[in-house]
Order: structure tokens, then sequence, then C-alpha cells
């Protein structure tokens, strides 16, 4: 899949997201810190697919949370460019927030949480709308405006007025995106989007969120733990552990020649149909280190199969390897 340009939508810095660990109500905070998001680095363009992929815990849904201050950072910046002008994110006050989550919309990943049992499937589409005042005193301007969504994500106008409970687990993620779209947004954050869906579903859902790339010239980060979603649909692939990205490339690079051991392991963990087919699984030993007492070297360090002493001492930089592909791991080579 071709990148859509060589424009930044998004500029993310050493972004930081820890939280305190409290010791009991009465005893207050412990002085330590779990660091979900440390560092991050990310820079996105505009009109391409985006993946952040690792284990659960990585720190991944964090990040897109903080990135659009769902979270408030512990420290780094977030600049969107909205369509010409570069806005700090960070800085922003509650009500500069309130007008650019227009440009920044999100898809939750549990389809069934996600939409309010006690409303209307117009009234749901129709929240955001009405919360920025776009059709104020158009009582069906706004109508024609939920149903001309419905219809784009693939389901039936005639059932606006019926529940979410009336739908299946596919057709609620579409009335979750078509809220999303409502507001005509640059960027759209898709937390593990399919992960909750059957799978016959979830292709007919990367398929629409293709379809509507194309057809809208949407930016999309889309958080999954599953390789073989992000390989489907995604441009670039950063691959998280423990609030840091580990590897970040092209997604056939990264799934041709993956440079760093976490990303190997996790590639081989993706099933096979083929049942006569050998596989070399790379299995991890151990657990994912505690993140409010991560080790001092390599994040990686404990699980890895080449862990080496100056892996132990020292925490690698993430360095460029190749023609856009960057690679946290002191046995990568630097590309020159």
């Amino acid at each position: 899949m071709k990148r859509g340009s060589t424009e930044p939508i998004l500029v993310v810095r050493g972004l930081k997201k820890h939280f305190p660990v409290q010791r009991g109500a009465a005893r207050g905070s412990s002085g330590q810190s779990v660091k979900a998001v440390d560092g991050l680095d990310l820079e996105v363009f505009r009109g391409e697919t985006l993946g952040l992929a690792g284990e659960s815990g990585c720190g991944k849904t964090t990040a897109i949370r903080t990135i659009i201050r769902a979270l408030e950072p512990t420290a780094g910046s977030v600049e969107f460019n909205n369509g010409g002008e570069w806005v700090n994110v960070t800085e922003l006050s509650r009500t500069g927030l309130k007008a650019l989550r227009s440009q920044i919309q999100y898809v939750f990943q549990n389809p069934f949480g996600s939409l309010d049992p006690r409303m209307t499937v117009r009234d749901i589409v129709a929240e955001p709308l009405i919360i920025n005042r776009l059709f104020k005193g158009k009582r069906q301007a706004l109508i024609d405006r939920v149903e001309e969504l419905l219809v784009r994500v693939g389901l039936n106008a005639n059932h606006m007025n019926r529940y979410p409970h009336a739908f299946s687990g596919g057709q609620r993620q579409r009335i979750g995106i078509a809220r999303a779209l409502a507001l005509k947004p640059q960027l759209l954050m898709l937390d593990e989007p399919v992960s909750a869906l059957d799978v016959s579903v979830r292709a007919q859902i990367l398929n629409l969120l293709m379809d509507l790339q194309v057809e809208l010239g949407i930016t999309y980060i889309i958080v999954s733990h599953d390789l073989g979603v992000l390989e489907r649909i995604c441009d670039r692939i950063a691959v998280m552990y423990l609030g840091k990205i580990m590897e970040l490339s092209e997604s056939r690079k990264l799934f041709a020649d993956p440079g760093h051991p976490y990303t190997r392991s996790l590639l081989s963990a993706i099933p096979v149909a083929d049942p006569k087919a050998q596989v070399d699984r790379v299995v991890l030993m151990g657990d994912a280190p505690d993140p409010a007492n991560a080790p001092p070297g390599c994040k990686f360090s404990g699980r890895c199969p080449l862990t080496e002493q100056r892996c132990i001492e020292a925490e690698p930089e993430l360095i460029e390897t190749g023609d856009g592909h960057h690679v946290r791991c002191h046995l990568a080579t630097p590309w020159n």
C-alpha cells in the first residue's frame, strides 16, 4: 500500500504518560509510577494508515488516548496540522481542544459498550452534529446528513429509529464509524476496531475503512495486537513494547525483513493456514517486566534470546537501518 502524502499531519515528540502507583487510599502515592508511554516519537503523514502493534499492556491504547488528550500527557508535545496551520495539542485550552476534536475522532474497540443503549441510531450519529451546532434549526438537514452517513458505511437508512441492541457487532461498529465521520475529521484513531468481531465480519469492516480512506482522504492510526490485520490495511507499522517503539517500518518491509527480535517473535506467532507448513516459532521466555520497575537497559533484554551485556547496561536508541526503517536495538546496523 502506498503512503498518501509526504506532508505530516501529526508530529509527536517525547510523549510520556506515567500513572502514579497508589499504596492505598489512606497512604497515598508510593513514589513510583507506571510508565505506560515512555518517550514516544511519531510522525504521521496525511492520507496514510499507521499501525501500532504489540502485546496487551504495551501502551498502544494509552498512546493514542494521550495524543488526543483523553488522558493528560506527563511530558512531550503533540502537534497537529489543521489544514496547513500547526496546532500544539498539548497546550490547547479546554475550549480550543473541543474545537480541534472535530478534526480528530475516535472509534472504540467494543461496539457493544461504545453505543448508548438508550439512544436510537439517529440520535447516536446526530449527537456530534448537535453538540457542534452544525445544523441548528435545520432538523431535516440534520436527518438527511445522518441518512447519508449510514448509507456511506453500508447500513440501511430505514433503521435510524432502531436501538443498538437490534444490530449485530459488525453493524454496531459501522454505526460507531458513521458517528466518527459525522464531523468530517482529518484524522481517525481506531482502537482495535475489529478485535471484538467475528472473523467473517472483520474483512468487511477493514474493506469499508480502506474504501472510506480513498473516498474521503482520511488519515488513520489503528491499534491492534493482530499483525495480520495491520498487514492488510497499514502503510507503516510501529511495534511497541513497554511504552516504547521498538521498530518502525513500511508494512511490507517489516514483514519481509523484521529488524528487532521482538518483532520477529510477534511475526512468528501469526497463525498459518497450511497445517503442513513448517514455522520457526520464536517463543519468548517469561513475562514483560513491571512497567513501574523496568530494567535500566533495553526494556526487552530480559526476554531477548540475543541479549548481551551492553543490552543490560544501556538503553538503545531508535536508529534508522534502511530507507524509513527504524529499529531500537544495539545489534542493529545504522544506515549510512
